[in-house]
């Protein structure tokens, strides 16, 4: 059993994928080929935003949204606890102060009330000017944007969407990537759109970002590559994963998504009397990049790994550490407000396998065996 069955949605695919890598191989048009500036059209259309920039990976697309806007020192970046590292890494990177905010148990995104209360004191420290708020959709579901952006109009900041793991979700009709002044997405193969390699891509409506995102991506080029008129970074989408990409578009959007809220939603019904299983928020869609359940405690949660790794089950969590506690953090004057949420959370999550090709049976066994464990600990 794979934790997210890459091999089984190639064999799938394959005869499609084939045709599309061969192509690209006899064209030997490897970077910026057409099939490029056709997944940018692509995207930007399901996304519903005007412009979609691809990139080399998920960090760089963050890091151009930053370059954009300037970011850098002195600049205070609003940035959820419980998240992957480059959510905080970029700002920092670029010279920004990251300040943790803590996150909601139900939906393991970024909490508003946290984030008013890490905006407030920033202001009132008066050290940092508060610039970004980094809102993450975490294992597929959007943030609470609808809270979140009234604090951003209300305290002028932009809001800076890592769609990562959120690529697909959905607040009512509109989806992920179309909720931040810049939003960004990682086409990491595990994500729930992934390429085979690294990739990313950068989406906003606004038209002089976008052209100064293309110009950053390409050594800040001008009017061609050899005229550079600013510092940028190389960073592009070659053409072998543009054309598996539109491969994987075209099944994400008609099955996969759909198969994979399936296979979540028999998760939850039966698992939901026993452990603390995942919360869609009311109007919200996940694309679940996760299915993460909540544990008693630590060592219920080890135990549960444990066991289910003699049962041949793979299982993952996310996150052990808090961003607040990772070693390159140590030096910042980062936090502001309590993380007692984060803290718990990193103690107590384990991710089950999850994916669109999982069959009945697999999941099947999961839930027997982490029924079983539950039982025997009673």
């Amino acid at each position: 059993m794979q934790f997210r069955d890459l091999q089984r949605q190639y064999q799938t695919l394959k005869p499609d994928i084939d045709r599309a890598v061969s192509r690209v191989l006899a064209d030997g048009n490897f970077i910026s080929g057409s099939q490029v500036a056709e997944l940018e059209h692509q995207l930007a259309d399901y996304v519903g935003v005007r412009h979609c920039i691809t990139c080399a990976n998920g960090t760089d697309a963050l890091t151009l949204a930053l370059m954009v806007w300037g970011i850098g020192r002195g600049d205070a970046v609003f940035v959820p606890d419980f998240t992957f590292f480059a959510s905080g890494e970029t700002p920092a990177y670029e010279g920004a102060t990251p300040i943790f905010v803590d996150v909601e148990e139900d939906s393991f995104n970024m909490s508003p009330t946290s984030l008013e209360e890490a905006i407030i004191q920033v202001r009132k420290e008066g050290k940092l000017t508060p610039r970004v708020i980094v809102a993450v959709d975490l294992f597929g579901q959007p943030a609470d944007y609808l809270h979140i952006r009234r604090l951003a109009d209300q305290y002028g900041l932009l809001i800076l969407e890592d769609g990562a793991q959120g690529f697909g979700g959905r607040i009512g009709e509109r989806k992920a990537c179309s909720f931040g002044d810049i939003s960004t997405t990682s086409f990491f193969p595990a994500k729930p759109l992934g390429c085979y390699g690294d990739g990313g891509a950068v989406f906003t409506d606004h038209d002089e970002w976008a052209a100064l995102l293309r110009s950053y991506c390409v050594h800040g080029k001008g009017s061609d590559k050899y005229d550079n008129v600013r510092i940028g970074m190389n960073s592009r989408l070659d053409t072998l994963q543009a054309a598996i990409l539109q491969i994987k578009l075209a099944a994400f959007q008609e099955y996969e998504l759909t198969d994979v809220n399936r296979i979540a939603a028999r998760y939850t019904e039966s698992l939901r009397e026993t452990i603390k299983t995942p919360t869609v928020r009311e109007g919200f869609y996940s694309s679940w990049a996760q299915y993460s359940v909540i544990m008693r405690n630590e060592a219920q949660r080890n135990g549960l790994q444990t066991y289910l790794r003699e049962k041949k089950i793979p299982s993952m969590v996310y996150y052990p550490k808090p961003m607040s506690g990772q070693s390159a953090f140590r030096d910042m004057d980062s936090v502001k407000v309590d993380l007692s949420v984060t803290a718990d959370l990193c103690r107590r999550v384990l991710a089950l396998p999850i994916h669109p090709y999982m069959t009945n049976e697999e999941q099947d066994e999961v839930i027997k065996e982490l029924l079983s464990y539950c039982q025997i600990r009673e």
